[in-house]
C-alpha cells in the first residue's frame, strides 16, 4: 500500500495527520434521466464514484502487496496543504445471496475485458479466478458508497460548520429501500477511468434525490460545486484505466442478456438494501450525519 500511496502522488491535509493520501474522481455532467429503460445499460458521464481515500484496507492475504507497476489515477484538484477532501455518501453492503450470483456475472465480464481492477483496493479481478470465495470477499463483501455530493477540497475552518448543517438538513431521515436495478458504465471526464457499477432507477431514486439536494444547499452555502442537475445514484465495484466505455458497455449488456435467458439473474434487480444512515468524510475523520435505528 505504501508503494500505491507512492505512485499516486500528492495527497490532501488531514487534520489529525501530517499528510494525507485521499483522492478523488473529476466528472462531466451525466445526461437525463427521463429516458431510462431498465433493460439496457449505458456509458456515459461519471457522478463521483465511492472512494476509501487510499487508507489500508483490511488485509487480503496475498494482495497486501501489489505490484510495483500498478495503473495510474489522476487527482480531480490539486493538492493544496490544509485543504481536506469532503465526501458525503450513503454506506451500503451487499447481502451475501445476490453475491453468489454476481461474482459469476463479474468472472465473465472480467474475463472479456482486460484490465478490470477492484475499487478502492485496486486489485486485479482476474487475479482472483482461482477462488470464488476471494473472489467475493475482496470484489462484493465491503462497504460501498452512493455519493450524495461531489468530493470537494475544504479547509480546516469549514469542516465543523459543513457536518452541522448536514445534520441539520438531514436529521429527520426514515428508513427506505434502495432498489440496485441495473448494470451500467460510467467514464469521468478526463477519461483516464471507466467504472462498472450498480445503478438506482426505482425504489429508493425519489428519496435520494431529495437527499442531494439537501446536500446541494449546504454545498451552496460554503460556495462549493453542488451535485450534478440530473443525478444518477450508483456504487462502482470495478474500474479499468482509459476510456474503455464501449467496449464494457458492449460485454455488459450481452451478458446481461445471457444471464436473463438463462435464468442465472432472474429478479427484477441486481439485489435491495435497506438505507440505513449518512456519513461525511472529511480528509481522513468520518462522521456520522444520521442513523436509522434498527427496528
Amino acid at each position: 500500500m505504501d508503494a500505491l500511496r507512492a505512485s499516486y502522488g500528492g495527497a490532501s491535509s488531514d487534520p489529525d495527520s501530517d499528510s494525507d493520501s485521499n483522492r478523488a474522481i473529476s466528472a462531466r455532467q451525466p445526461p437525463s434521466t427521463s429516458n431510462y429503460n431498465p433493460t439496457q445499460t449505458a456509458s456515459t458521464s461519471l457522478p463521483p464514484p465511492p472512494l476509501a481515500l487510499l487508507e489500508t484496507p483490511n488485509s487480503f492475504g496475498a494482495f497486501d502487496c501489489l505490484p510495483a507497476e500498478q495503473p495510474r489515477r489522476v487527482r480531480s484538484f490539486p493538492h493544496v496543504v490544509g485543504n481536506y477532501a469532503l465526501h458525503v455518501y450513503i454506506p451500503v453492503c451487499i447481502p451475501s445471496l445476490p453475491r453468489k450470483e454476481m461474482v459469476q456475472f463479474l468472472r465473465k465480464v472480467t474475463a472479456l475485458v482486460p484490465g478490470l481492477h477492484v475499487v478502492d483496493i485496486d486489485v486485479p479481478l482476474n487475479s482472483l479466478f482461482k477462488d470464488d470465495n476471494k473472489f467475493e470477499q475482496v470484489a462484493l463483501g465491503r462497504e460501498f458508497h452512493i455519493s450524495l455530493g461531489r468530493t470537494v477540497p475544504i479547509r480546516l475552518h469549514q469542516r465543523d460548520s459543513v457536518v452541522t448543517m448536514l445534520r441539520q438538513k438531514l436529521q429527520s431521515q426514515r428508513r427506505y429501500w434502495i432498489d440496485f436495478t441495473r448494470w451500467v458504465v460510467f467514464v469521468n471526464d478526463d477519461c483516464t477511468r471507466s467504472f462498472l457499477s450498480m445503478e438506482v432507477i426505482a425504489a429508493g431514486l425519489t428519496e435520494i434525490t431529495k437527499q442531494i439536494e439537501a446536500v446541494n444547499e449546504v454545498y451552496k452555502l460554503h460556495n462549493l460545486l453542488e451535485f450534478y442537475k440530473d443525478p444518477r445514484p450508483h456504487i462502482s465495484v470495478a474500474w479499468a484505466l482509459g476510456d474503455v466505455g464501449d467496449v464494457m458497455t458492449r460485454v455488459v449488456e450481452e451478458e446481461t442478456k445471457r444471464c436473463a435467458t438463462t435464468g442465472v439473474l432472474s429478479r427484477k434487480h441486481i439485489f435491495t438494501c435497506k438505507f440505513g444512515g449518512i456519513m461525511c468524510r472529511v480528509g481522513k475523520k468520518t462522521y456520522e450525519i444520521c442513523k436509522i435505528q434498527e427496528e
